[in-house]
């Protein structure tokens, strides 16, 4: 029997890739970046309503909030991670379950026109079942609290999407999120252009409302339109 071949695999040469900056991708692969005119796909995403929570996820969000104005400043990249990013998650309806995986810390490869890539996702949201991945759609990228010298959360999150582009094949959008520190900017890639949204600043409750009620809108566009390709 042929062994069954993994559509994604952890790279045991990770440590070693090749680290690239947001102006190496661009220069490699063409790419166009779009930052003050937002594209159509950009304006829809953002257009959001505030969201409506249930008891217990306000109970969550006041709890986080408060967590993050009083704390963020001493917290580490995974402190971030573990006590408030996974939570905003969650209150964004980024859940796993009907046909979708979740994965923190994935470490996904491809060859994109001849470049090997290789990154490792913070989080990670795809069409899949249990460990295996068949077509992502979210990436997640952070870095706490200021730009990593050993790499740039910008640069990462357009390596993941070049990787999922070259996976998935069929030329729809893909998501995603920068994070540093406080601030959370949203992604769009559609083919060799990607647009970055404003940033956010979670520690401003008017801003964390925003950046839940566009996780949702995220979700709703999820299962209303990439899962039917």
């Amino acid at each position: 029997m042929a062994k069954r071949k993994k559509i994604y695999d952890d790279d045991e040469s990770f440590s070693g890739r090749k680290q690239y900056k947001e102006a190496d991708l661009i220069l490699l692969f063409n790419l166009t970046r779009i930052v003050d005119e937002q594209t159509l796909l950009m304006q829809e995403w953002l257009a959001v309503e505030p969201p409506i929570f249930n008891i217990a996820e306000q109970y969550i969000f006041d709890k986080k909030y408060k967590d993050v104005v009083l704390n963020i400043g001493g917290w580490g990249e995974e402190d971030l991670k573990i006590k408030f990013i996974s939570d905003i998650i969650e209150l964004g309806h980024l859940e796993a379950g009907n046909g979708l995986v979740t994965f923190f810390d994935k470490i996904i490869s491809a060859t994109v026109e001849n470049t090997k890539l290789t990154v490792k996702a913070d989080f990670l949201m795809a069409k899949g079942l249990l460990n295996v991945i068949q077509k992502p759609y979210f990436h997640f990228q952070e870095y706490k609290p200021q730009l990593n010298p050993k790499g740039e959360p910008m640069a990462q999150l357009l390596e993941a999407f070049l990787i999922a582009q070259a996976k998935n094949k069929d030329n729809m959008p893909l998501y995603g999120v920068e994070t540093i520190g406080k601030q959370w900017s949203f992604v769009i890639m559609e083919g060799k252009q990607y647009c970055i949204s404003r940033s956010y600043d979670c520690t401003q409750k008017e801003d964390l409302l925003k950046i839940i009620a566009i996780l949702r809108k995220f979700r709703f566009i999820l299962e209303t339109r990439l899962l039917k390709f």
